[in-house]
C-alpha cells in the first residue's frame, strides 16, 4: 500500500507577522499614476533631468541642498589635489635644475681655484724673467707716536 504525502496548510501566521503583512497590502493598495509625455524625449534624451533631479531629491530623506554641497565638497577636494600635485611635481623640477646649477658652479669654482694656484705659482718665475729681484728683507714704518712739525705751513 503507498503512503500519500499528506500537507498542514493553515491561515495562522506567527504572532506578529499578521499585522506586518495587514500594513503591507494597504500601503500597496493601488499603485499611483502618473503622466509620462514623450514630448522632445527622442530629440533631447536629458531633458528634464534636473527637473527629475529636483523630484527625486525631494521625495528621499535628503535635500537637494545636501547633494549639491557632497558634490562641490567633491569637486573642491578633486581640484585641490591636482592643483598641490601640479604644485609638487614643478617645485620638484625646479629644485633638480638648482642642484643641478649648483653642481656646475661648484665644479667652475674649483675649475677658477686651480687656474688661480697655477698662476700664483707662476708669478715668481714670470717675475725673475721680467728683471725683478725677490725682497731680501722687510721694512716697516711705525706711525704711532708721529706728531706734525708745528712751523710755517698751512
Amino acid at each position: 500500500m503507498a503512503l500519500t504525502a499528506r500537507s498542514v496548510r493553515s491561515s495562522s501566521a506567527p504572532a506578529g507577522r499578521r499585522k506586518v503583512h495587514e500594513t503591507a497590502q494597504a500601503a500597496a493598495g493601488r499603485p499611483q499614476l502618473r503622466v509620462i509625455s514623450g514630448k522632445g524625449s527622442q530629440d533631447k534624451p536629458m531633458a528634464g533631468g534636473w527637473d527629475r533631479l529636483v523630484t527625486w531629491t525631494k521625495s528621499r530623506t535628503i535635500p537637494l541642498i545636501h547633494v549639491v554641497v557632497a558634490v562641490i565638497f567633491l569637486l573642491s577636494t578633486l581640484v585641490t589635489s591636482l592643483v598641490l600635485r601640479t604644485v609638487m611635481v614643478q617645485s620638484s623640477f625646479e629644485e633638480s635644475q638648482l642642484e643641478s646649477s649648483i653642481a656646475n658652479l661648484k665644479q667652475d669654482l674649483l675649475d677658477d681655484e686651480a687656474t688661480l694656484d697655477g698662476l700664483q705659482a707662476s708669478l715668481p718665475d714670470k717675475a725673475q724673467q721680467m728683471g725683478m729681484v725677490p725682497q731680501q728683507g722687510s721694512i716697516s714704518i711705525d706711525l704711532n707716536g708721529y706728531q706734525a712739525p708745528s712751523g710755517g705751513q698751512q
